[in-house]
This record gives structure tokens, sequence and C-alpha cells, in this order.
């Protein structure tokens, strides 16, 4: 938990090392996202589903039905309440956490490469059409405003908000980077990352938490990290070094996904062609770790934990778990005792061991002092963890940092067997809440459709042209996405045979835990069955 930040060792090497486990959710992961906090992580699936996992307990949470087709990219907002994907059927949806109901959907008329809350602002939104300048919507009225293009025949490849939210970043095809103000839309900065007459596109732009430093993912295969008050500050057009120039210089890889550590000391980069995530030291520039996956892999997203040394990614539909190597310390602490790095000699004083020492001095009356006295300790206010906070703002006391979990029964046929005896169905135990049909649920959905004038509508979403074939491992997941195929708006087919998992973690987040014990006594039931068709489900 973040209040145990403080306990951690601080000369330790603050990077992962190894290898710590596998993170399976049934579905094909393709995206994933933690939330400020770090004890909610969000995976998004080619099926449409968004997996929440309780990164503390490492177990399901929570799973949505969010689409219809793959999900592409996933947000959080400050306070965890809120979630927002975006899907490869040109649509973004804002989600509640909590119920899992669906608040607002956004469709737009081109594929959507990007969507992200303000840093700040849970009601603005920046989404990044395909070939198209960012649009900054406004989730409560649904009205919208795109930013000003910043060249004549050049579109944006990248937008981002910066760590405070005044400023949007937005990066072209062509190297060229201009900085927004998020309130005005004035253009205040603008430099170009590459020589002008290369065509080097900008693939990503990231920001860290702490630290006013971003770093840009150039097609160049070199990932530059700059300090934006540097960048605001130079002229525009002006040439801008950069802090760092990262790359691997023995296999000159593209990377696929890059990101800062939860304290900005450190830049992770992920390759494009195998499982591979290189580290760098940010001040430096030396690569202090490689961490290598199962070859023959490919690379989908990587994700550093905003306050441990965890690194996730994701490849083969798997969710990869990277932390640091545990070592074990048996050594029995006592209050008096020290511990030692090595051997010390000791030297005894001389009266060490006397009954009544003669050399010492009288010892004075005792005065009491206010530090002495009774204090009383404050055990109900809770004090913010400086971590969390920036320098400019205070703690937020509404915050959502774990997802409550339906109880489970353990004799579901005698409780089911009991209310058949009374006369009363399991759906007349349910609470009103829960009983709700998926149609009432779907009349309080608000769908904003987005007019985007000049927006190339036949465009196919980069996860389409790169799904013509199916991806390695998907025969693991019984439903197909709308993906292998030209028509992004297809619906996929139902799943045939749901994961026992998966059934729990639905029922646990949608139904009331009498319909939760019937679903989980049905797949125990039918589990035999299910190994034979789908070769077993992970846990």
């Amino acid at each position: 938990p973040a209040m145990n930040l403080e306990l951690l060792e601080s000369f330790h090497k603050n990077y992962p090392e190894e290898n710590d486990g596998v993170l399976d959710c049934v579905s094909f992961a393709v995206t994933c996202a933690f939330n400020r906090f770090g004890t909610l992580l969000a995976v998004g699936c080619n099926d449409g589903r968004v997996v929440i996992w309780d990164f503390l307990t490492r177990g399901i949470a929570k799973t949505i039905t969010a689409h219809a087709v793959t999900v592409c990219s996933v947000s959080w907002s400050r306070d965890s309440k809120k979630l927002l994907t975006a899907s490869t059927d040109n649509t973004v949806a804002l989600w509640d956490v909590l119920s899992g109901e669906c608040d607002k959907v956004f469709r737009f008329p081109s594929p959507v490469l990007k969507a992200a809350f303000h840093p700040r602002n849970s009601q603005r939104l920046l989404v990044c059409p395909m070939r198209h300048p960012p649009v900054l919507v406004d989730a409560e009225t649904g009205s919208h405003s795109c930013l000003p293009p910043d060249e004549e025949g050049e579109f944006s490849t990248a937008a981002a908000f910066n760590s405070r939210g005044d400023h949007v970043y937005v990066g072209n095809s062509r190297g060229r980077v201009a900085v927004y103000q998020t309130r005005t839309l004035r253009q205040v900065a603008a430099f170009r990352a590459t020589p002008a007459t290369s065509n080097t596109a900008v693939k990503s732009i990231e920001f860290a938490r702490k630290q006013r430093n971003f770093l840009l993912n150039c097609s160049d295969r070199i990932v530059r990290v700059y300090s934006c008050d540097i960048v605001l500050e130079a002229r525009r057009n002006q040439e801008v070094e950069p802090l760092q120039k990262l790359k691997d210089l023995v296999t000159g890889n593209h990377w696929r996904k890059c990101c800062f550590s939860g304290d900005g000391e450190f830049v992770c980069a992920g390759s494009m062609k195998a499982h591979s995530i290189y580290i760098w030291d940010r001040i430096g520039g030396a690569m202090v770790k490689m961490l290598q996956g199962t070859k023959g892999e490919t690379l989908l997203d990587v994700v550093w934990h905003p306050l441990r040394p965890i690194i996730c990614s994701i490849s083969n539909g798997l969710v990869t778990v990277w932390s640091q190597s545990q070592v074990q310390n048996w050594s029995a602490f006592a209050p008096d005792f020290k511990e030692l790095d090595e051997n010390v000699e000791y030297e005894e004083r001389e009266s060490e061991f006397d009954l009544s020492d003669e050399d010492a001095e009288p010892k004075a009356a005792a005065v009491p002092s206010a530090s002495n006295s009774d204090e009383e300790v404050d055990v109900e206010r809770c004090e913010p963890v400086q971590a969390l906070l920036s320098s400019d703002e205070e703690a937020d006391p509404d915050m959502l940092l774990f997802l409550p979990v339906a109880p489970e029964i353990d004799d579901a046929d005698q409780t089911l067997s009991d209310q058949s005896l009374a006369g009363a169905s399991p759906d007349k135990k349910r609470p009103a809440s829960s009983g709700a049909s998926p149609d009432a649920k779907r009349r309080k959905t608000r769908t904003h459709d987005i007019d985007l004038p000049g927006a190339p509508a036949d465009e196919l979403h980069p996860f389409l042209q790169s799904g013509a074939k199916k991806p390695p491992g998907a025969s693991r997941q019984q439903s197909t996405s709308s993906s292998h195929s030209t028509d992004a708006a297809a619906p996929p087919p139902k799943k045939s045979i749901a994961s026992a998992g998966q059934q729990l973690a639905q029922s646990s987040s949608q139904d009331s835990p009498s319909s939760a014990a019937s679903r989980k006594s049905a797949s125990r039931s039918g589990g035999h069955h299910q190994h034979q068709r789908s070769g077993g489900s992970r846990k």
C-alpha cells in the first residue's frame, strides 16, 4: 500500500530485475494502464472486455464488457472512479468503475488512436483521431474543440497532456512538436525534434509524473528526453537540444512503447520485434537493465507502476509482471540492537558489567517536561501520502483505491433449495439496483456524435491493418474479434463457453451474492467439459 512507501529501502536498485509472474485475463490482452495509486490495473482485450485487476492481491476485481471489438486505449481518471476506453469501432466510452455502467459514448467518424483523461479534471478528455488534429471533448456537455493544425498538409501522430494538464503537446509526421494552452488552444511553443529534411514521425509522447520532463518516441529508433521548461522558454521554431538520446546500439530496435519510471529517474522502452524491455538511467543515459521475455513473442504494451519498481508488459495475450528480486532477511531486530553489514570489534567499557558504577555521575532528579508528557494520538484522521501529491495540490479525500467484492457462498445448492422451499425465487431476492435489465442500463447511456470535418472516414485502424493475421495465442480465447475482418463495426460472435474465472469475475461485479453462487455452482459442474474443449483456464 501507499502508506508503506516510507518503509522501503532508499538505496536499493529502483528498477525491476526479474519475472514475477503472469496475469491471465482469459481474453487476449492488448493494452493496460495503472490508476494513479497503483492499486488497480485495467487491461483492455481484443474481444471488447476490460478486466480490472486488484494489483495487491493479483486477482480480478471486475470485468466490464465495454465494446464489441478490440479495446485499443484505456485511461483512468484522477480519483480512479471513471474509466475511459477507446475501441477500433471509432467509439470512446466513459465508464463508472464501481457500478460498471457506461455513462457516455462518443462516436467519431475516423479511427481513434488514443483517448486520455485530463490529469486534474475528469470532465475534459483528449482524443487523437487518425489523420486529424487532436480533439478536446467536454464529457459533461458533449461539446468538442479541435486543436489548430501546426503545419499545412501534415497530420498529427501523437498528443498528450502534460503532468498538470495546462498544456497539450502534439507531434506530427515530420518530427515537429507543438505546445498548446489547454484553455485558449493557443500555440505557445514549437520545435523540431528531427532535421527538417527527414520524414521521422513522432510515434508517442510520454510525461514523467513528478519531474517536468517528457520523452518522444520517434520512428528513427531514438528516444529523446526533453525538459518542459526549456521547451516553453525557447522561441518558436528554435532548435531544442534533448537532455538525452537513448537507443539500442547493438540491434537498433524500433520501440513499441516508452515510459518513465514512477520517480522519473529511469526510462523504459519496449522493443517492437521481441519481448524485450530496455531500462536506461535518465541522468547518465546508460542502460542499466534489459528484461528478456519468451522468445518468439511480440510486445504490445508496457507500463511502469506509479509508486514501485514494477513493470507490466503485454505479450501473447498475457500480462507479465516484472519486479525486484526479494532478498530474505531473518535477523532478529531488538530495540537496542543494530544490524551490521560486517563484523566490528567491540570495545567493552570498564564498568559495563559492574553491579554499581562508582565512577558514574549522580543522576539529577527527573523534571517533567512538555516533551515527556502524555500526548494524544490521532487515530481517526488519515495523513495524505506525499508520494501521490504534486507541489501545487492538496489531498483528495474522495478517491477509489480498491473495488469491493461480493462475498462467496460456500454451499450454493443448499441456499437455492432453501429459497425454493420458502417459495421465493433468487431473482426476487436481488436488490433493485442489481435487478435492472441490460436494456434499462443502456437507456441511461448518452451517445454523442462528434462531427469532424475533413476526417478520413474510410481509414482502417492500425490494429485492424496489423491484425489481418490471427495473433499468436489467440486460440486461447473462445471468442474472435472483428479485427480479423475489414468491417470494424460488426460485432464478434458470442462466446459459446465462458471460463470459470471470468464467470466469477462477472458475477461478483454485477450480480447479487445469490446469483453469484448459482453461477459459481454451474461453472464447477461444467468445469470438466470446459477443460476438454478449451484446454483448461488459468486463474
